[in-house]
């Protein structure tokens, strides 16, 4: 397993019964995780102490309870890059931290390329991955089929320092989109994709990921060429696992370019237990 472990504004203090226990700058958050099986006893009092607490209806979707002072929206840091949160619906806050070691990631091979690099950020969010590109002079092209993401991402752009840089923000269907960059001839050297679990299309077609990843990757793997540097692939999907991404890429973009592909689980490190949870997974394909 991959795990975060720069993270100074962020804290995953403890986890138990379904529940996350989490600082983010000076809030302290509980918010549910299905995955949290476990039931070890709630010793910290930070617990109790939550500025938001945000509460599963057994109808589906929840909202937030405010137990203390909390404004409405802040900023917290990671390195250099900074990020506005705030609580959302659905327990979101705008970002998913462990996502950080993906950052340092796709950084280090920017900034070993020795030349400008080329990024296309599919289902790019509020733009955690765009800005850590664009620290380092990519060039990148942000694609989210939510206005109010695109327009929460281009905040952080500015939270981080780089809204002057070399971006494109494009509110679209990803999909669409890049059947469109095919058609134009476009490349790019690196390819990020972090697609939703399930989603609708632009004729209210139903989007469910374990169906269409491996006809997505293969359509995106047309954006790649001969000197590009990494496609990564990132999921939220219980029936999705890395080995499975990794299998994709291994099939549908290394036979055409070479490199390798790597696969495994991303985490973020507990205070109370020293362990590790799990949040997702990532394959990588790089040259």
């Amino acid at each position: 397993m991959r795990k975060t472990e720069n993270w100074k504004d962020y804290e995953l203090i403890d986890c138990s019964d379904g529940e996350r226990l989490e600082k983010w700058g000076d809030i302290v958050l509980v918010r549910p995780d299905p995955q949290v099986i476990w039931k070890t006893p709630k010793n910290n009092p930070l617990w109790y102490k939550a500025n938001g607490y945000y509460h599963r209806s057994k109808s589906g979707g929840g909202s937030w309870e405010i137990r203390g002072k909390m404004p409405p929206s802040w900023t917290v840091s990671y390195g250099d890059l900074s990020f506005g949160i705030k609580t959302m619906g659905f327990k979101h806050t705008g970002l998913f931290p462990e996502q950080a070691v993906n950052w340092d990631f796709t950084r280090k091979i920017i900034r070993n390329a020795g030349r400008r690099v080329k990024v296309l950020n599919l289902f790019a969010y509020t733009g955690g991955a765009t800005v850590a590109c664009l620290k380092e002079d990519a060039s990148v092209v942000h694609v989210d089929a939510s206005k109010g993401m695109v327009g929460w991402a281009k905040e952080n752009a500015v939270f981080s320092g780089v809204s002057d840089k070399n971006v494109r923000w494009i509110v679209d269907d990803c999909v669409k989109f890049v059947q469109r960059e095919i058609r134009r001839g476009n490349k790019y050297d690196i390819i990020i994709m972090d697609p939703p679990s399930y989603g609708r299309g632009p004729g209210g077609e139903i989007w469910k990921l374990e169906d269409e990843v491996y006809n997505f990757v293969e359509l995106c793997s047309n954006l790649l060429y001969e000197d590009s540097l990494m496609m990564l692939i990132n999921s939220y999907t219980t029936g999705l696992s890395a080995s499975v991404m990794g299998y994709i890429l291994g099939l549908l973009v290394k036979p055409k370019f070479g490199g390798e592909v790597t696969s495994c689980e991303i985490g973020l490190p507990v205070t109370e237990s020293k362990m590790v949870l799990p949040c997702g997974a990532s394959a990588i394909w790089t040259k």
